[in-house]
């Protein structure tokens, strides 16, 4: 695995409170949020609610049109944590880069924001099961002028592409070939969008899902996604498998909490629950992709 910043993709901010969900800018992120000291499940269940932390990006983990927090993650949250008894939900938004630091720092109980689970997070906090797994993927102008199909295209190519600040497909990238110098950091979706289609990169790396359900809501951008890859790092797959994300110490939330996620996922709740974010059964994870393995990944 390449090594990486906190931030995997931070877009769509917004800010808005609907029914039982709180949504707060990254400004309201101090001591006086902290969440209670504790067993985090005992104080959810007594609370009737929990507090996650979510990034507001599409499809993982945002606030709509309408104010409403949903997004793949938090859909499944839900799921989970009504099966536990916890029936609300009360929703930080914050950079992605912020969410393990707030996660430490209380400000919220668990990250429900579609991270991918690395070594290096693996170090500072504890996820759970592993919630879905994706395929890298490229946007490029309608047609593929330059038929570019992976890093490796981008790289004989010498086509520059863009990347979320921070995120794995920069590392990705390079380990193909692709000099920096190739490679545009941009801190929005949006932005990469914009790039692709006023022709200032020639490609924008991401998940195919993020990418698909970008070009979804951009539908008159003459842009489109390729097919799905698995990048190589160092000659071995790379795969992409995101997790929710739980302070170190909280063993009996994680345990609670994957028990709730493996049933959803065995009953077919859990398709239902994210098929209107684009995920499909290609991305219910193997048997082999397992926490302790993608935390141990060299």
């Amino acid at each position: 695995m390449t090594s990486e910043s906190w931030s995997r993709r931070d877009f769509f901010r917004r800010s808005a409170a609907v029914g039982a969900i709180a949504v707060a800018g990254p400004a309201a992120l101090s001591a006086c949020m902290s969440t209670s000291s504790g067993d985090t499940l005992a104080n959810a269940r007594q609370a009737g609610k929990i507090k996650i932390g979510i990034a507001g990006e599409a499809p993982y983990g945002f606030t709509d049109n309408t104010g409403r927090v949903t997004g793949e993650a938090p859909e499944v949250a839900r799921a989970v944590f009504r099966s536990l008894g916890i029936n609300d939900i009360e929703a930080v938004q914050t950079d992605f880069n912020g969410l393990i630091p707030g996660l430490n720092a209380k400000n919220f109980d668990m990250v429900a924001a579609g991270m991918n689970i690395t070594p290096q997070r693996c170090g500072n906090a504890a996820f759970s099961n592993p919630d879905y797994t994706a395929l890298t993927a490229l946007l490029v102008p309608k047609g593929n002028p330059q038929q570019l199909m992976s890093f490796a295209d981008v790289a004989s190519k010498k086509v520059n592409i863009a990347v979320l600040s921070g995120a794995v497909e920069k590392g990705f990238a390079m380990d193909a070939g692709v000099p920096e110098s190739q490679i545009q950091s941009l801190d929005t979706q949006d932005n990469m969008l914009r790039a692709v289609s006023d022709n200032r990169v020639g490609a924008a790396a991401l998940t195919d899902i993020s990418l698909k359900w970008l070009v979804a809501q951009n539908p008159s951008v003459p842009v489109e996604v390729t097919p799905g890859f698995t990048p190589q790092v160092g000659g071995v797959n790379a795969v992409s498998a995101g997790g929710f994300v739980f302070r170190k110490d909280d063993t009996a939330t994680v345990e609670a909490f994957n028990t709730e996620l493996r049933e959803l996922h065995d009953n077919g709740q859990w398709l239902q629950i994210v098929q209107p974010f684009f995920f499909t059964q290609a991305n219910v994870p193997g048997p082999d992709v397992t926490t302790e393995r993608l935390c141990s990944a060299g």
